[in-house]
């Protein structure tokens, strides 16, 4: 039996506001689970302290100078090897920001707002760690439906769901459409077990980080449109 890991989450915080820095850190630090490790004021200084210092979450404000969030998330990721790169979490004055939008597809984790209760930031960083996204089911419909908001193509190409299978896609589906492993299981008549193993597959046959990319994926692909119920 693999003994649980005994080390805190090492947390980066990224903004260029010292007060916002300040209190997170507070929060985190209050913790026995995790520690802040890093601190940047802006994308580039975040990209540059996290390419060298291994980290496991970062909290990323959107709007920074000389490097906004989306473009330090997208180079880290590009940057770092697979298993060392650290779970992102986006933080946004704005719900469903378009730019938390950009942020999603350039692989952060999920969204979280400013001025969220500590007690839901802190949950979000071990959401996160654990391989989940942040993101709930009925914001993760809102947000979808923002993405999708651009015209479609003429034709989408649905070749990434072609290695589901059917029960697979059915869970894809019902995560497009805003239900939870409880919810996807009472539909399906399985357990939530059952449903949380289709849903690890359909990330690992999508190539999805978490669950916000399989259902990014989900919608481009034209499995799950706006508006479904």
């Amino acid at each position: 039996m693999t003994e649980p890991d005994p080390r805190p989450l090492r947390i980066a915080l990224v903004d260029d506001q010292p007060l916002v820095r300040t209190g997170f850190a507070m929060v985190i630090d209050s913790q026995d689970d995790m520690e802040v490790v890093a601190q940047a004021a802006d994308g580039a200084e975040a990209v540059r302290e996290l390419s060298a210092r291994a980290v496991d979450v970062v909290l990323m404000d959107v709007r920074m100078p000389r490097m906004d969030g989306i473009e330090a998330t997208t180079t880290l990721l590009e940057r770092l090897p697979t298993d060392r790169a650290p779970r992102i979490i986006v933080l946004t004055t704005f719900d469903l920001d378009e730019y938390v939008v950009a942020a999603i597809r350039a692989g952060a984790s999920g969204f979280l707002l400013k001025d969220a209760q500590p007690e839901d930031l802190l949950s979000a960083i071990r959401t996160v760690h654990r391989g989940d996204a942040v993101i709930a089911p009925s914001a993760t419909r809102r947000l979808l439906e923002r993405v999708v908001s651009i015209p479609e193509p003429a034709v989408q190409d649905d070749s990434a769901l072609h290695q589901l299978t059917d029960r697979e896609r059915e869970v894809l589906t019902l995560m497009g459409r805003g239900r939870s492993n409880q919810e996807i299981g009472a539909e399906l008549f399985v357990a939530e077990a059952t449903v949380k193993t289709h849903v690890g597959r359909v990330l690992a046959k999508l190539g999805a980080r978490d669950r916000v990319q399989a259902v990014i994926i989900a919608f481009e692909t034209g499995l799950v449109r706006p508006g479904d119920g």
